[in-house]
């Protein structure tokens, strides 16, 4: 197929450090091609990729406080997809509601997965302009509060088999991977930490936006003891870093949308202690890659269960259903459904209908 992949430009892709939907964007983008696909993507210049790669900005850039700085290059961006559109299959967009205006009064088919909380009073009031458009979740908790949006299917990240293994190494702390913010729990993570008298090791992105935030509350209480952070880390760096992790610890104060911690971890044989929030009990299987719960003090008492999990079972699950070659096949069965003008002809979705 010819399939156009449309990237945010807050960070290149893949991403250098932080970053989700780039990451996940780098992913499906290398593993469709890899599968043979023809595949072309729109994203900021100083990205890396195997496909073909259209610049709509030169350099990445998150969050500008300007407008018109911030707006400009989407707006190019969406006339460079829209010049281009008749030479593909499919047009895929990672960029929330963007395309919707224009793309709905083209022919080429489109679809739109949707990376971020759909819990916010703005949702329904632009999303819900356009009934017939295609968006895709990535958790059925993700879309539970805007039910009634033009949902085509879920389709659960995933990535590279073979980016991050287990690595031989004692266990010996717990480990905090993401960004430092309210909701995603790094208060909690070191409440956890404190309360059960283990170490605890940070890797995390501090955004300007949060920052603030984090020198009042967070930043005083990084020269406790037992404590260590490490800033942010790149992919290389994750292997030994979550080998060498007793637990995760993802205490998070939101309605995460998917959590690609978990599956990081999972990958590397780590299990992951959670809060009961957003994809959680979607992503992690209790028992089996980590423990479930509703608070601190229940992560504090499930720490025995998690530390006496089966690390090679783990990373067994991580292969089962969190590759990038799953993600990539279920995005296919839904290209090829979108591209079929009648349901049930040879080339529709591949997908049971309880996930259309």
């Amino acid at each position: 197929m010819r399939i156009a992949q449309i990237a945010p430009l807050f960070e290149t892709v893949p991403p250098r450090r932080y970053g989700g939907t780039e990451r996940v964007v780098h992913w499906l983008t290398e593993e469709l091609v890899a599968m043979g696909h023809d595949v072309t993507l729109f994203a900021a210049g100083d990205s890396h990729t195997s496909a073909k790669l259209v610049a709509a900005r030169d350099r990445a850039a998150r969050f500008v406080p300007n407008f018109e700085v911030n707006g400009a290059p989407y707006m190019r961006m969406l006339e460079l997809v829209r010049r281009q559109a008749a030479d593909f299959d499919v047009l895929h967009f990672h960029i929330d509601f963007w395309s919707l205006p224009l793309f709905s009064r083209q022919a080429t088919p489109f679809l739109t997965t949707l990376h971020g909380r759909m819990d916010q009073d703005w949702v329904h009031d632009i999303y819900g302009l356009f009934p017939e458009a295609h968006l895709v979740s990535i958790s059925d908790a993700q879309r539970r509060p805007a039910p009634g949006l033009g949902w085509l299917a879920t389709v659960q990240h995933g990535m590279p088999r073979e980016l991050l293994r287990p690595l031989p190494a004692k266990p010996s702390y717990l480990a905090f991977l993401g960004r430092m913010s309210p909701e995603k729990g790094i208060a909690d993570a070191l409440d956890i930490a404190r309360a059960a008298g283990l170490p605890i090791r940070i890797a995390a992105k501090i955004g300007e936006e949060d920052r603030v935030w984090y020198e009042a509350t967070i930043a005083p209480r990084l020269a406790d003891p037992g404590v260590a952070y490490l800033g942010e880390i790149e992919d290389a760096e994750k292997s030994a870093f979550l080998s060498g992790a007793a637990a995760v610890l993802l205490p998070i104060a939101w309605p995460e949308p998917f959590g690609l911690v978990m599956i990081e971890a999972m990958a590397c044989g780590c299990p992951v202690i959670a809060y009961r929030r957003g994809s959680v009990p979607e992503v992690l299987e209790e028992g089996v890659t980590g423990c479930i719960v509703a608070d601190a003090a229940e992560a504090v008492a499930a720490l025995p269960r998690a530390l006496a999990l089966d690390r090679a079972a783990i990373r067994a699950e991580f292969e089962r259903r969190w590759t990038a070659r799953r993600m990539a096949e279920e995005y296919l069965a839904l290209y090829r459904r979108i591209g079929t003008p009648v349901r049930g002809e040879a080339g529709g979705s591949a997908l049971p209908d309880e996930m259309l």
